[in-house]
């Protein structure tokens, strides 16, 4: 019996210890809970790569008293940061949507969407349709068209219902609208329903003449995807709010948007039919035909050709830059400036974005809210960031506005970040 036991004992005692050895060998077998997760080293950056993460924390610290510029600089930021640290990224995205959202419940249209460029998660999307008061639906038509596209699971519902009840109010968002019936589907009966419904509670054409394009384009789009009868009673509609607005282009371009689709749908005949039972309408399509009827007024273009900058290099334009207006100035001084540098006369392109900085001053000083100061400020930083980023960053700060320095800073790193390169 004892030689039986201690044989037992010894067997025992074999197969503790080759499983405290199996163990050893083996990571995955033991106690878990002493096991210490391995923490993954940050990923290091390039000079480049911290170049633009330190230009990026600079542009966003500083302050920005009007909220459609912080705006601006939030967008910008969070594109240019997205591929180093996408972390700090979505954190500028949240506030630049909080931003967003308050900007249209006081009515007004932000300057840029980050929700229309899909910056925003469908979480953030949702709230912003389900806090969205009926009378900004203008306001926020291009933010709801980018929560719609980006998130239409989420959001196709909450925006259908919140056009509903703007609707009933005379309230009209043409491009959320037609926004929502792609999704939905041009056949199905909502969108059916509420392209007949539109047409037939058309807003005030005075106050609404900018939306003029919009209604002709969703027209357009729908006519031939209804019922031959809705295309013409519609259309007749249209035509008939169109012919109530100032001659001029938009009048123009509307009316014969409207007619070529209701031409397209009916038929030839059918659309002459059509016209020969309403006088109105029949006499704004003819009155757009007329070569005599006023054409477009277009604000002029400022036309900057750096190959024709290109072009001049080696003779000194800074006379003929300085009777331009501020904005051209900015931009053609930056153009010369990029020519300069980029054949390597390093001081004459320094001379000539002197100028293109002062000028962005100026322009940013006087800017009104239909000029894009904004576009001046990153054309001319760009153009200085290729040549010579850190020192174009030092440009950027030197600027007189927060809001400029902000812009052109983010320019610059945008450059970088493009181009791999701090120069």
């Amino acid at each position: 019996m004892y030689r039986s036991n201690s044989a037992f004992i010894v067997l025992v005692l074999a197969a503790l210890s080759l499983l405290a050895n199996a163990q050893q060998h083996n990571p995955a077998v033991g106690n878990k809970a002493s096991r210490k997760p391995v923490q993954e080293s940050p990923r290091k950056l390039t000079p480049q790569q911290q170049f633009v993460l330190d230009t990026v924390k600079m542009a966003v610290a500083l302050p920005e008293p009007d909220p459609q510029d912080r705006l601006r600089v939030l967008a910008s930021a969070a594109n240019v940061l997205l591929p180093i640290d996408q972390k700090l990224a979505k954190n500028l995205w949240r506030e630049g949507v909080r931003i967003e959202s308050e900007l249209v419940r006081l009515g007004q249209t932000p300057a840029v969407s980050l929700m229309a460029n899909g910056q925003t998660d469908c979480a953030s999307a949702q709230s912003f349709i389900e806090n969205l008061p009926e009378a900004a639906v203008p306001a926020a038509e291009q933010s709801m068209i980018g929560a719609l596209t980006s998130c239409p699971k989420q959001t196709m519902y909450l925006v259908s219902r919140k056009l509903d009840a703007a609707m009933e109010q005379k309230i009209v968002a043409p491009r959320a609208l037609m926004a929502t019936i792609e999704v939905a589907g041009t056949k199905t009966l909502w969108s059916q329903t509420h392209f007949q419904k539109i047409f037939s509670s058309l807003p005030d054409a005075h106050e609404n003449a900018g939306e003029a394009e919009n209604f002709a384009a969703m027209y357009a789009r729908m006519a031939t995807e209804v019922d031959k009868d809705v295309a013409r009673k519609t259309g007749l509609q249209l035509l008939e709010w169109l012919s109530k607005l100032d001659d001029g282009g938009t009048r123009t371009l509307g009316i014969n948007i409207a007619g070529g689709a209701m031409k397209q749908a009916l038929g030839e005949q059918g659309f002459q039919d059509a016209l020969s039972g309403d006088v109105v309408a029949g006499s704004a399509v003819q009155n757009a035909q007329n070569p005599g009827t006023t054409g477009f007024d277009r604000p002029p273009v400022e036309s900057v050709s750096v190959l024709q900058a290109m072009g001049n290099n080696g003779t000194d334009q800074s006379d003929r830059l300085r009777d331009l207006p501020a904005s051209q100035r900015a931009r053609e001084a930056a153009a010369h400036g990029f020519a300069a540098g980029t054949s390597g006369d390093k001081n004459q392109a320094g001379k000539y974005f002197d100028m293109a900085f002062a000028a962005v001053d100026e322009v940013w000083g006087a800017r009104t809210p239909e000029q894009n100061a904004a576009a001046v400020v990153q054309e001319v930083s760009e153009a200085a960031a290729q040549i010579d980023s850190v020192n174009a960053l030092t440009r950027a700060q030197k600027l007189r506005e927060s809001s400029a320095q902000a812009i052109a800073m983010l320019a610059v790193a945008r450059v970088v970040a493009g181009a791999g390169v701090a120069r």
